[in-house]
């Protein structure tokens, strides 16, 4: 996901400049912004639950220290997704900026 979504901001960028812009490429991007916010849901939600989970492990492991082990694998993890998670969030945040500029290329 994390190439396709840098491959497809590429083009845009690409189209941005060359001033290729039209409203069936604003429709699509428009469209793909769609699919990557629904994306970004989903792994907002995941992550949330893998931190509650290591909260719950964190917990637990101070009446076991074996459920340390298990904590450590979840907080490796969460750290994982809530990288993703930027990644994702700040994508989609510059595809609302190139739709911005899109939208201004075509109404000038």
């Amino acid at each position: 996901m994390k190439q396709y979504i840098k491959e497809y901001v590429k083009k845009i960028d690409e189209l941005l400049k060359e001033d290729k812009i039209d409203k069936n490429i604003l429709n699509e991007h428009l469209l793909k912004i769609k699919y990557f916010q629904h994306e970004r849901l989903i792994h907002l939600i995941v992550t949330c639950f893998y931190a509650i989970f290591n909260i719950c492990f964190i917990a637990l492991s101070f009446l076991n220290p074996l459920f340390i082990i298990i904590t450590m694998i979840l907080l490796t993890f969460l750290i994982c997704y809530v990288l993703h998670y930027f990644f994702l969030e700040n994508s989609v945040q510059y595809m609302y900026k190139q739709y911005d500029e899109m939208k201004a290329k075509i109404n000038s």
